[in-house]
């Protein structure tokens, strides 16, 4: 992001003019390297994004050990329904935007109507709804808390849009601002309700707060003045883009949040507690550290597409980075899984780490899935996205079915069943989604490969030295051995690449680094 970025200025402003009109093209500014904004906004996104969670985790784990295995049960339940409801909250729309090769200020109006009508219509829809979700899951606090969490859907807009003109240009670094100031305020607000005994509603509130202190932040920073426009005419493109993104959203929803539907009716309440913290743990990267990715490439990708240039090997060095990172985290967290969960969690927590165990080993198939979409989206083929959606509301609700159903319906044994249906469902899905996607961008399987297969050996190497260590050497108290298995298992990696692969790390370096001054 450019150190300091003209703000998209309000209707009295006659400098107002995010994309030049009469080209469609992001202008560029003499020096202005597009490969160096990529690197700067990634820079802030990813950044942030490390910073709020090294916030966050470190309140995470302090609220963790404050409440019970049941808060985090009934928490799952109402995520369920508000996330099931957010993909009616219009964000798609506004994501447009960055597509589009034409904005102007009654076209951001537009969205921003658009916005506004949608999510209020959700926050009324969750209000009426929360009593039949709480009969659904047998649970009548759930009615509660999902009547005071629909105050998230009016935050929305005054968040998705501002964040959606401000990608746009690859603005992230009053992003990355406002996001460290959210992740603070949350960590605050869930420590202290938690420490002072509000239980689940500690879980309830902070997230609010933070979508509440999200929207100010980043309304403040893009200086969003603009009046919302009720009328659609003459926006048809961004509406039928919106929406296709909408229904893949809708999609996602089913596969990403149908393990909790399924087992919300057949788990204890303590046991689908358990079963959503190891996810929870698991998904650490993909749903924390995937998205910002995702957000900048998304706008290079359709910065680079509106240029005419072949996304092909940009998804390459894309997917080769974010496997370098992904791929060993959840080998060695598999492998370190007992001593982790007892080191973060605690002996209350011991019954996570077989389900912790297990979908750690399918989590890098699923990241090399998640990256593939923003690619064919900047291209303006959401069909792409829309198709690998469809296949995982199918197929992943369908595995778990079938995995809870053929292991019963107690306790760690149902929950073992949904690991079981991740290890067959999401490797497939993300074949799948490479069948779809490739072709489009031009890329041979092959030379993708080639690109992942170091890193999937250094992954080997890495996992026979810490099962070396763990036979050999082990030291018994578990936080010692979880500092002694990383140690040795990143030194190991890092080696691998260093001493096998040397071009492989200078050309990801290349990638990251800024360019020298001319």
């Amino acid at each position: 992001m450019d150190a300091h970025p003209p703000p998209y200025p309000s209707s009295a402003e006659a400098g107002f003019n995010p994309v030049p009109r009469e080209s469609g093209k992001v202008s560029s500014t003499p020096g202005d390297s597009f490969a160096a904004r990529v690197r700067s906004a990634l820079a802030w996104r990813y950044g942030s994004q490390v910073a709020m969670q090294l916030i966050t985790w470190t309140s995470t784990i302090l609220v963790v050990r404050l409440l019970e295995p049941t808060d985090y049960g009934l928490f799952a339940m109402t995520q369920v329904v508000v996330t099931a409801l957010a993909f009616l909250n219009g964000s798609s729309f506004a994501v447009s935007l960055v597509q589009t090769p034409h904005v102007d200020e009654r076209r951001i109006g537009q969205v921003f109507g658009l916005l506004l009508m949608f999510n209020g219509a959700m926050a009324i829809g969750q209000f009426l709804f929360a009593p039949y979700a709480a009969a659904y899951f047998r649970e009548p606090l759930v009615a509660d808390m999902l009547r005071v969490q629909a105050l998230i859907f009016l935050t929305v807009p005054f968040s998705s849009l501002p964040a959606e003109l401000l990608s746009r240009r690859l603005e992230f670094r009053k992003q990355g601002q406002v996001t460290m100031v959210t992740g603070v305020v949350g960590a605050v607000v869930a420590l202290a309700l938690a420490y002072f005994g509000y239980g689940v509603w500690a879980l309830v509130y902070a997230p609010i707060c933070m979508f509440v202190t999200r929207a100010i932040g980043l309304s403040i920073a893009a200086r969003l003045q603009i009046k919302p426009i009720f009328d659609p005419r003459g926006a048809w493109d961004l509406v039928t883009y919106g929406g296709t993104l909408t229904l893949c959203q809708l999609f996602w929803i089913v596969q990403s949040q149908s393990d909790i539907v399924i087992a919300g009716r057949v788990l204890p309440t303590y046991d689908l507690g358990l079963y959503s913290e190891a996810l929870f743990l698991t998904l650490i990267v993909t749903a924390r550290f995937i998205p910002p990715v995702n957000e900048v490439a998304f706008a290079a990708y359709s910065e680079l597409h509106r240029e005419g240039k072949p996304l092909g090997p940009y998804f390459v060095k894309t997917a080769r980075m974010v496997m370098m990172i992904a791929a060993p985290i959840y080998i060695g967290l598999a492998l370190t899984c007992e001593a982790a969960v007892l080191t973060l969690f605690g002996e209350k927590w011991a019954g996570i780490i077989p389900i912790v165990g297990g979908l750690t080993l399918v989590m890098p198939a699923l990241a090399l899935q998640l990256i593939c979409s923003p690619v064919t989206n900047a291209m303006g083929r959401p069909r792409i996205y829309l198709f690998t959606s469809v296949t995982g509301a199918v197929l992943m609700p369908t595995a778990f079915l079938i995995g809870i159903t053929n292991k019963g319906a107690g306790g760690e044994s149902a929950a073992m069943g949904l690991v079981q249906a991740w290890w067959v469902a999401a490797p497939l899905l993300c074949l799948i989604t490479l069948i779809a996607t490739l072709p489009r961008i031009k890329v041979n399987p092959l030379d993708l490969l080639r690109e992942l297969a170091p890193i999937a050996l250094a992954c080997a190497a890495m996992a026979l030295a810490v099962l070396g260590v763990q036979r050999f050497a082990a030291i018994g108290v578990p936080w010692l051995d979880l500092v002694w298995n990383a140690a040795v298992g990143a030194l190991v990696y890092f080696s691998a690449f260093w001493l096998v692969w040397p071009h492989t790390v200078k050309d990801a370096w290349r990638m990251l680094r800024p360019a020298p001054a001319a």
